[in-house]
């Protein structure tokens, strides 16, 4: 297996590698860090000419080849799983590029065409046919009732769209059983119409009194606990999990062709404007510059949930700002309500190997330290060479939600006429707006990340009174519509107890024997 195939535990400093298939199925280190790629593979000039004209298939077969090994996954096998997983998407080009404003050379990458309307089915129906691929090739020959069975059982936490399009990725997948964690009230009613209304066995959402954070939270320590993970195999979907970084590279790669095919440019100058919570979609796009894509720095678009974007201001990652206690403000962009990014710690991972450490395992000690600094502390901050190097890397641009409802407006009255965005997507493409005045040369690529229909409030919010605009008529799929009608099944957990949460999973495990 060559060096880049393996993977490491970002707060390791023993130096143990990985192979993709444990690494994907233990989703989190025991050490609480996260896996990656010891080295990223090079792309060069000569393989993206040879890239340009393929399928997305035929593309996300050839990114993923570089980081799984043959001997892993065979080629014809891996062919499948990723034919499997994008035969679900609407769109023929799986992720589409729309022109929204030539003038201005603004972009939208839509990737909200699979079965659940959001950009994490991109990664979740590709992770569900790898779970289900894994087991039955350790399960093969063994009984139903045999107790050397492989299971998963799938713990995660969801901010909005990560869980319906992880339970639409895993639904009756055999030998897995999924428990999806999400905020009360924090979500919005089609998302949670979404899972509460998908009624197979092996499938469990809970509403947790709290906010993301304290779901996330929950989602650790059930790994970070050993007997309980040793004894129900706990798996994950969260951006955490590597395979969700690894499936979304490809639509960086294919946006870049779809844009230069449109242009008519040989070598147009991009720029990737990334809507971001988790930072697991921007990591995506890293992954993917680091590997030869040509691209200029990519924009961290937050809303007033705005850790990252204060971060690249001075170089101190702290959950509160100004001194003020930490919250999660409710914004009418829910899914990047979050205090912490989970990911952004590969992130730093990297920016401490080549700015700090002397070696790969010295890293994972920077990263220990700060992260037992942001734990106990609640924040650390950065030597400034490590900031320059961020900002070289990414810039960020922070999104009100005033100025959210007035991009969903300008966008659907001027800049492209009875276009709909979502307020995620808003965030992005208000960020792009305000960086192009900056560098107008650039090809703007704003990610839209949800279907607008997902996100009511804020569309109305925009649009209500606009001649000839109808929510009804002109937003809503009729399998939204529908949801009112259909039976739910929902468990709820009073408050973001560890031992409660157990105790929920052990108890629902039994009623699927």
């Amino acid at each position: 297996m060559s060096e880049y195939q393996t993977y490491v535990s970002t707060r390791s400093s023993d130096g143990k590698s990985l192979s993709f298939e444990d690494a994907v199925i233990r989703g989190l280190a025991p050490d609480g860090g996260l896996y990656l790629p010891r080295e990223i593979p090079k792309v060069s000039a000569e393989q993206l000419e040879k890239w340009q004209d393929l399928s997305f298939c035929e593309l996300a077969f050839e990114v993923l080849s570089l980081y799984v090994s043959r001997e892993e996954i065979p080629a014809e096998d891996l062919k499948k799983l990723v034919e499997r997983s994008y035969s679900t998407f609407r769109a023929k080009d799986v992720t589409p590029v729309v022109e929204l404003n030539k003038e201005k050379q603004l972009y939208l990458l839509e990737l909200f065409h699979g079965p659940t309307y959001a950009f994490k089915d991109v990664a979740l129906q590709f992770v569900g046919n790898l779970f289900e691929y894994f087991l039955q090739r350790r399960n093969k020959g063994k009984a139903e009732d045999a107790e050397d069975r492989a299971r998963i059982t799938v713990v995660g936490a969801t901010s909005g769209d990560t869980g319906s399009a992880a339970i639409y990725g895993l639904r009756n997948k055999k030998d897995v059983s999924v428990f999806i964690l999400f905020p009360d009230g924090r979500v919005s009613p089609i998302q949670e119409a979404q899972m509460t209304t998908v009624l197979d066995p092996n499938v469990h959402t809970i509403t947790v009194k709290g906010t993301f954070d304290d779901c996330q939270d929950l989602v650790k320590q059930t790994f970070n606990d050993t007997e309980f993970n040793d004894k129900y195999s706990v798996g994950a979907v969260n951006s955490i999990n590597w395979a969700r970084i690894l499936a979304q590279m490809t639509y960086y790669f294919y946006a870049y062709f779809q844009v230069k095919k449109q242009t008519g440019e040989k070598d147009p100058k991009i720029k990737f404007v990334v809507p971001t919570g988790n930072f697991g979609d921007i990591l995506a796009g890293f992954y993917a510059k680091r590997m030869g894509l040509p691209s200029g720095k990519l924009v961290v678009a937050t809303n007033s949930n705005d850790i990252l974007y204060r971060f690249f201001q001075d170089g101190s990652y702290s959950k509160s700002s100004a001194g003020a206690d930490p919250v999660v403000h409710a914004t009418l962009s829910p899914a990047m309500d979050i205090l912490v990014s989970s990911n952004f710690e590969r992130f730093l991972w990297y920016m401490a190997k080549e700015h700090m450490a002397k070696a790969t395992e010295e890293a994972g000690l920077v990263i220990n330290k700060w992260m037992d600094e942001l734990k106990s502390s609640g924040a650390f901050n950065v030597p400034q060479s490590v900031l320059e190097a961020a900002r070289s890397e990414l810039q960020s641009e922070r999104t009100t939600d005033e100025q959210t409802v007035e991009t969903i407006k300008h966008v659907y009255t001027e800049l492209s006429p009875k276009y709909i965005l979502d307020p995620h997507s808003a965030v992005a493409v208000s960020a792009a707006e305000r960086v192009s005045t900056a560098n107008p040369e650039y090809n703007y690529i704003a990610l839209s990340t949800a279907h607008p229909a997902k996100f009511a409030d804020a569309v109305d919010m925009a649009l209500k009174g606009q001649q000839g605009y109808s929510f009804e008529d002109d937003v809503l799929p009729q399998e939204f519509k529908d949801f009112s009608k259909k039976e739910k099944k929902n468990l709820y957990a009073e408050k973001p107890d560890i031992e409660l949460l157990k105790s929920i999973i052990i108890e629902e495990l039994r009623k699927e024997k």
